[in-house]
């Protein structure tokens, strides 16, 4: 029979992640979506701290502030409308206040900065290689803040550049965390403001770049996420209404792909048994009195109370007890 799909051959890493193991990702709003699902199944995920990034060297630059934890420039500080903002971070990073603004940046890059000293393992997902360049520094930005397209040049990354700031980041990071293995990944999201043709160019240097990567960093790993989607999936009806987000269905499909070639033996096997106990805590009885539904909770508990010397449930444990009666 025919097959009117190209799939990608399946495949393990030989480095494994544990339901111990800390992971820390970073860039565009699929690293939020692989976090969510890293979160979701109990693993202890700290998930873009600093709001969606997109280009490579936004990316690195917020790296690098979180490795020396130290105060953003002054310069990088904006206000828009009695808002302040920051350059090097996504607009979810805003305040009233420009003292509330600083304090809320400074408390991220310490949280990052602690967790990148005890993570296993860095995703990062690269997004566009187009920057725009404001014209008083001649620095790159995150986010333009709507500010007048005047303020800045936009410019194509090249590979060589790319490569440059990631090695740049990449000994800093050995430097406070050698055992740190690092997943990148081009994001399947599409940037169709760049035109399609354009995105399309942006992807490519994007691809080639984490190409070169993997060639050279023997602790540095490819994820096909890209190649899932636009090869594997390949149809619309994988995006959402907006057809640049990939779908709940093409989410969840490459997050499979993901545990299937990272998660270790006991992360495979817990992952459809806490989807079935979430499955349990979400369920909602007619007679949440009645003795069926008494004694459902009470099998629930002990199955979360099993849990506990594994992955901490203390929440979903205080949720269930709530419900028994005593």
């Amino acid at each position: 029979m025919k097959t009117f799909r190209t799939p990608l051959p399946d495949a393990t890493s030989l480095h494994s992640i544990s339901l111990q193991h800390k992971v820390f990702t970073l860039g565009s709003c699929f690293a939020e979506t692989m976090g969510g699902y890293l979160q979701e199944y109990k693993i202890n995920c700290l998930v873009n701290p600093f709001g969606t990034l997109y280009s490579p060297l936004a990316i690195h630059k917020v790296l690098r502030y979180s490795i020396f934890n130290e105060p953003v420039p002054n310069h990088t500080y904006i206000t828009q409308q009695d808002i302040h903002l920051n350059y090097d971070f996504h607009s979810a990073l805003s305040d009233r206040s420009r003292p509330s603004l600083e304090k809320r940046i400074t408390e991220r890059l310490g949280t990052a900065h602690h967790f990148l000293r005890a993570t296993d393992t860095l995703i990062i997902t690269y997004g566009t290689a187009w920057v725009y360049e404001r014209m008083d520094t001649g620095e790159p930005v995150a986010n333009c803040h709507k500010k007048p397209s005047t303020e800045f040049n936009k410019i194509l990354l090249t590979q060589k550049k790319i490569l440059e700031s990631f090695d740049q980041v990449y000994q800093e990071l050995m430097a406070i965390n050698k055992g740190l293995r690092i997943i990148v990944t081009v994001s399947p999201v599409r940037h169709l403001k760049d035109t399609l043709e354009l995105n399309s160019v942006s992807k490519s240097l994007l691809r080639v770049a984490c190409h070169t990567l993997q060639q050279s960093y023997v602790n540095v790993e490819y994820f096909p996420a890209y190649e899932i989607m636009m090869d594997d999936l390949r149809d619309y009806r994988f995006y959402k209404e907006d057809m640049i987000h990939p779908s709940a269905d093409a989410e969840q499909y490459i997050w499979t792909h993901f545990y299937e070639r990272y998660g270790d033996a006991h992360v495979k096997a817990f992952i459809p048994k806490w989807k079935k106990i979430k499955e349990s805590l979400n369920h909602r009885a007619f007679h949440p009195k009645g003795m069926a539904h008494q004694q459902f909770l009470k099998s629930l508990l002990a199955q979360l109370e099993a849990l506990g010397n594994t992955i901490t449930v203390d929440a979903e444990i205080e949720h269930v007890k709530k419900q028994i009666l005593h």
